[in-house]
């Protein structure tokens, strides 16, 4: 049943009173706090998308720099098994290898390991 607005009956107490000014300051509170709300949460969510985009794009470079790297890995295991063959077709003919070391002292006798003063005038002070 509806009710009325008859202020005599007894069972109308669950009528709300008429908004008082306290009411209204804080439907304007919750107002202003659910405002304040939606702007942090869309600013989070954009600082969310922010992120996530960066992060695609250092994925991205990282994927290129990894697949330079691959090449390069690549490019460098060939030459290595170039120069492995080319070294293992010249090991049985180099006459370096085949003759017996000399004495270190005719190793060492051209080189000097002691340098005088350098009187260029680039090292003078």
């Amino acid at each position: 049943m509806p009710h009325s607005s008859d202020s005599s009956d007894s069972s109308s107490f669950s009528q709300s009173p008429p908004p008082s000014k306290q009411d209204s300051s804080d439907d304007v509170r919750k107002v202003q706090r659910r405002e304040k709300n939606r702007i942090a949460a869309q600013k989070s969510r954009l600082r969310q998308t922010q992120k996530a985009d960066t992060l695609h794009l250092e994925s991205e470079d990282l994927e290129r720099q990894n697949a330079a790297l691959r090449r390069e890995i690549k490019q460098l295991t060939e030459e290595m098994k170039h120069f492995t063959s080319m070294l293992s077709s010249h090991e049985p003919l180099c006459s370096i290898l085949t003759s017996p070391p000399p004495p270190p002292e005719v190793l060492y006798a051209t080189h000097s390991f002691h340098q005088p003063h350098i009187s260029s005038p680039r090292f003078q002070h």
